[in-house]
């Protein structure tokens, strides 16, 4: 007998121009809104609002917080180290898209 399994998935996508607040951001990568603030305070995330006004996230702070959160947990990164850490994986991915349009031409 044949069991069939199906999984169910509920998300939704989110892209550059997809704002959410810290709530939200903080609910996406299970973390607190402490830690957020720091990651804010060290420049590993920049919020999109105007000083005095509720934090907002684009797109990209999601998958920046979500590489923080990997860094802190699983590596134990401190967060200078998770703020060094991003900076650099930003360079390289400048550094590939610089290769590549070099490449193509």
């Amino acid at each position: 007998m044949t069991h069939i399994v199906t999984t169910l998935i509920h998300g939704s996508v989110v892209d550059d121009d997809t704002e959410m607040t810290l709530v939200e951001l903080c609910q996406a990568c299970s973390v607190h809104e402490d830690d957020v603030r720091t990651w804010v305070s060290e420049g590993v995330l920049h919020p999109s609002a105007e000083p005095g006004q509720p934090m907002r996230f684009r797109g990209a702070a999601l998958r920046r917080a979500r590489v923080a959160v990997r860094l802190t947990r699983d590596l134990e990164v401190n967060t200078p180290g998770v703020a060094l850490a991003l900076d650099l994986l930003d360079e390289i991915a400048a550094l590939r898209s610089q290769l590549t349009r070099a490449g193509a031409r």
